[in-house]
């Protein structure tokens, strides 16, 4: 089957690795991403910080693209990217004026007639299903992830369809279980690591993520995972730095959840880009025996 796919600036940049690892995943899973042609930012938190109009027009021209493929459901692994579209398509559905006037400017004129999901939307289902156990080759054992959903996934600035718990989501835990990680249970699975504000006020980013590393260590976490690629950057990149000033003793791999399944599907660490993390990723996995 073949699914509407916007991997948004991240995958096309730093996060090039999780653009990869989604193709492969989902190649394996009987799924072919449609990426949708000629599309733009979805203009992330800066231009919901600047302008509401530009926060919900921007992420409307990818929908009208989307629509206009004729696909009836589109992937969105970024949870920032996710929102976004979300958001904008759920305040277009609501002001019949507001889509009008965004409409009359657009080639591809937005619908609504296509499906917006996150990556965990698409995977969790094939757990369901046992189609992600049958593609496995191997059990994930000695893995025990802490879970980091950050603030994105679960939270947004108007009423939406959230498809799991806000409080205490299980998307993650629900794929790493079916894989035979043990998630440890912990409390700051939706606290915000910082995002793009580790730029301009980097002290607080830098707190923010030193609570969420150090309740991860004392839950007995071996690695993070997350779907999130600015939670992933942040907390990979920043995680020396956080350590030295916050006294942490570990340093802890941070996976997206597709390196997770890739490997128990069998995929090449390296192919997979795994060897490109700030925090060594690769030595966790060959300690446990699963490369």
């Amino acid at each position: 089957m073949e699914m509407a796919y916007y991997p948004g600036c991240s995958l096309h940049a730093s996060s090039e690795l999780y653009d990869i690892q989604c193709k492969m995943v989902f190649r394996n899973l009987g799924i072919e991403l449609r990426e949708i042609p000629d599309w733009n930012c979805c203009g992330a938190t800066a231009a919901a910080k600047t302008d509401d109009f530009l926060a919900i027009a921007l992420p409307a021209r990818n929908l009208g693209i989307a629509d206009a493929t004729g696909l009836s459901e589109i992937v969105i692994p970024c949870s920032s990217c996710y929102s976004r579209t979300l958001v904008s398509q759920q305040r277009l559905s609501c002001d019949l004026k507001l889509k009008e006037s965004i409409n009359a400017e657009l080639g591809r004129k937005v619908e609504g007639n296509i499906k917006v999901s996150n990556i965990l939307e698409v995977l969790k289902p094939r757990v369901a299903s046992g189609e992600i156990a049958e593609k496995a080759r191997k059990k994930l054992e000695g893995l025990k992830p802490a879970c980091y959903y950050g603030c994105l996934l679960t939270r947004f600035p108007c009423d939406v369809p959230v498809t799991d718990d806000v409080e205490n989501p299980q998307g993650m835990e629900i794929i790493c279980r079916s894989l035979g990680a043990e998630p440890v249970d912990w409390s700051y699975k939706t606290d915000c690591c910082g995002a793009s504000a580790s730029v301009n006020d980097a002290e607080q980013s830098l707190l923010l993520m030193s609570r969420i590393m150090k309740d991860a260590e004392a839950r007995g976490a071996n690695c993070f995972v997350t779907t999130c690629p600015l939670c992933q950057f942040n907390v990979d990149a920043y995680q020396e730095q956080v350590a030295q000033k916050y006294g942490l003793g570990k340093r802890l791999p941070v996976y997206f959840i597709t390196e997770l399944i890739g490997i128990a599907m069998g995929f090449d660490a390296v192919e997979m880009q795994v060897d490109r993390h700030f925090v060594d990723a690769m030595g966790l996995l060959k300690e446990l025996k699963l490369i």
